[in-house]
């Protein structure tokens, strides 16, 4: 429903030194119209032109302290209310890859009264600045 607004598509930038990035980040919203505990995402899973990034590293900040995804699992205290903004960081040697790519974000929710998870999906078409 609200899959277009998940990626930021001019969010997208390199951490880490300018000379030699370590990663990068971008911006991301629910795309699930009520907000959620962070316990109950149960995956977010980016790729770049259709190549899946290991879980282990993508990490989620949603202004209080970046969680890598299994501690968003037992994040019992906090939660992601509908249009509040994310940070998503990826630990990636070069960052993000130079030129145009496509950047997408599954979101894998656990949602209270659906009997199966929840997949929100974005793709855009995103470069660094």
């Amino acid at each position: 429903m609200f899959d277009k607004y998940i990626i930021d598509a001019a969010s997208v930038r390199n951490t880490g030194p300018s000379d030699a990035p370590t990663g990068f980040s971008f911006e991301t919203k629910l795309g699930y119209y009520r907000g959620i505990g962070l316990s109950m995402v149960e995956d977010l899973a980016v790729s770049i032109d259709g190549e899946a990034l290991p879980r282990a590293v993508i990490s989620f900040d949603d202004g209080h302290g970046a969680l890598s995804l299994d501690e968003m699992e037992t994040a019992y205290d906090r939660r992601w209310l509908f249009g509040a903004v994310a940070t998503i960081t990826v630990a990636r040697p070069g960052g993000f890859p130079a030129g145009e790519h496509k950047l997408a974000l599954q979101q894998r929710l656990r949602v209270s009264y659906l009997p199966f998870p929840a997949f929100n999906n974005d793709e855009k078409t995103v470069k660094v600045a």
